[in-house]
């Protein structure tokens, strides 16, 4: 009988702005380690997989945003199985994913400072020989137990975006709203984790799949 799989999880901070970051595939990778387990993992589930494009799989998001990766350490070399990224505030317009690319490109913000502020939990994938074991909810767990002890950091990204320049205004403190950005055959599992469809968001497509927006709100602990 094979032996019950052990898992354990370590987290990535952002690697920062001046991070040269890539798929795991390049010869040139400069990737802090764990964001590299990270990569695997996203590169086989959305590109191999789910067949979505390798040149917008690494955006502007990764360099500010936490990951989280779940390693499977049934075996003598632990083997990373699960990921799930956090962006801090502040977010992209949800106008960036409903207009054309042509009407976002002749300009607009390049954040939504006016809505409250948000992380959001996107990338989160499952090795398929790992599905059906829950990973995906323990994931989103983890990442939402240390927003809730860790606002100040996430208040810090968000101000450190805002010292870049794009800012007009004093970002507001992050009082914990979550957003993740569903694909439609997984919106049932977010609702289980307390999660509500926003459907004035309505539903978009992403790279051939559906998607829905969701909120929720964590008690922060100080």
């Amino acid at each position: 009988m094979a032996p019950k799989p052990t898992f354990s999880t370590s987290i990535q901070p952002p690697p920062g702005p001046n991070a040269k970051l890539v798929l795991p595939s390049k010869t040139s990778n400069t990737n802090p380690t764990i964001f590299n387990d990270a990569m695997i993992i996203r590169k086989s589930v959305f590109i191999d997989e789910q067949h979505c494009s390798a040149d917008s799989e690494i955006d502007t998001d990764d360099c500010r945003s936490w990951h989280w990766v779940l390693y499977d350490n049934s075996t003598a070399t632990s083997t990373p199985v699960g990921v799930i990224r956090l962006v801090p505030p502040p977010q992209t317009p949800h106008a960036h994913l409903t207009e054309p690319p042509a009407a976002v490109a002749q300009g607009g913000p390049e954040y939504d400072w006016a809505h409250e502020p948000c992380i959001k939990l996107t990338r989160v994938a499952i090795m398929p020989s790992s599905r059906g074991l829950g990973l995906g909810r323990r994931l989103v767990e983890t990442a939402l137990e240390w927003a809730a002890v860790h606002a100040a950091d996430i208040d810090e990204a968000a101000a450190q975006v805002a010292a870049r320049g794009n800012s007009p205004v004093t970002p507001a403190p992050w009082r914990g709203l979550v957003l993740v950005h569903a694909q439609v055959d997984v919106e049932g599992m977010y609702a289980g984790l307390g999660f509500e469809t926003d459907q004035s968001l309505g539903r978009w497509d992403e790279e051939g799949i559906e998607h829905v927006g969701m909120f929720r709100r964590v008690t922060l602990h100080k």
